[in-house]
């Protein structure tokens, strides 16, 4: 007597794995030509964006106080708060604290904005404009820090902590550039039909 195909049993919401009828009731053994689909919930790959953005935007945040203090500090003409020693009044003082007219500050702060809004976007332009925007940022820091060390022969407090910012965020947005989610997986059609006769 002919049997009709194993029938396809959907055996749970999450995560979605497809087998076949005959297999859980134990006719059928693992092997045996009927195709089993797994794929892993696409629910972990969203939190996982949420925690990163979530992160980039804190970051964003600190380095926007961080930008806005420095800006107002240079715009108004008052004297930078440090605890280096005057370390950061000679950092905002010396030739390297502007860039074509514009404070360093302000760019900084203007980057950090950049940044917090991309994360606004799950899409790839967001993603791709973020980590841009912070691998810049990242390399200017670096650039500075060492003009710093180096040229200045002083230490600003503020802005060694904004490269650290910079350099956190470099970190987050490749990850969440190079992170692959997982795609669904579609039920592979059996590669023989199961016969089996009654003794």
């Amino acid at each position: 007597m002919m049997r009709r195909p194993p029938r396809a049993l959907r055996t749970s919401p999450t995560p979605t794995t497809w087998v076949s009828a005959d297999l859980l009731s134990g006719q059928v053994r693992p092997g045996s030509g009927v195709a089993v689909a797994h794929h892993l919930p696409r629910a972990s790959a969203r939190a996982v964006e949420r925690r990163l953005r979530v992160a980039i935007g804190a970051l964003c945040l600190i380095g926007i106080g961080i930008g806005g203090y420095l800006t107002f500090v240079h715009y108004a003409d008052l004297r930078v708060l440090c605890v280096s020693g005057g370390g950061c009044e000679t950092v905002q003082s010396s030739r390297y604290a502007q860039l074509a007219g514009v404070p360093v500050a302000a760019l900084g702060l203007a980057g950090y904005i950049a940044i917090l809004l991309s994360v606004a976007t799950r899409r790839d332009i967001g993603r791709l404009a973020g980590f841009g925007l912070a691998l810049v940022g990242c390399l200017f820091s670096a650039y500075l820090t060492y003009r710093e060390i180096f040229t200045i022969k002083a230490i600003c407090q503020w802005c060694l902590a904004s490269a650290l910012l910079m350099t956190l965020l470099a970190i987050l947005t490749t990850i969440r550039v190079v992170r692959v989610e997982p795609q669904p997986a579609r039920l592979a059609p059996a590669t023989r039909t199961l016969r089996r006769s009654r003794p």
